[in-house]
């Protein structure tokens, strides 16, 4: 289910919650596999055997890359909730996130919303 199935079916609100905590929880991911890559660099030695040279920097090189992977997933579903956070507000009385999607999503994944308030139409760009 996509972001537009998400929202009509949680809220915005909750939506954006989920987004971020999933956000943040790759950061946490992060972090974790920056200490895994520090405790490999800090495991490495010369004077081991070769065989565990290996495990080593096969273990460093695991937590580069689920490092690098929980970055780009953190910046993509931190920037992509920022982005639709940026339209929620009503351009009409300015009411933040009260607002109720009306009928299917438009082709080119946008929201047709009305707000609660004003009852202004406008459309939220996924």
């Amino acid at each position: 289910m996509g972001a537009a199935g998400s929202i009509r079916r949680l809220g915005f609100r909750k939506w954006y919650e989920r987004e971020l905590l999933q956000s943040h929880a790759n950061l946490v991911l992060l972090l974790l596999a920056t200490i895994g890559l520090l405790a490999s660099a800090e495991a490495f030695s010369a004077r081991l055997a070769i065989g565990d040279q290996l495990q080593v920097l096969g273990a460093a090189a695991a937590s580069a890359a689920i490092g690098i992977l929980a970055l780009r997933r953190y910046l993509y579903l931190l920037n992509h909730a920022e982005y639709v956070a940026n339209q929620a507000s009503c351009a009409h009385c300015g009411t933040y996130a009260r607002w109720e999607t009306v009928g299917e999503p438009a082709p080119g994944n946008a929201l047709h919303v009305r707000c609660r308030h004003c009852s202004h139409l406008w459309d939220i760009h996924l």
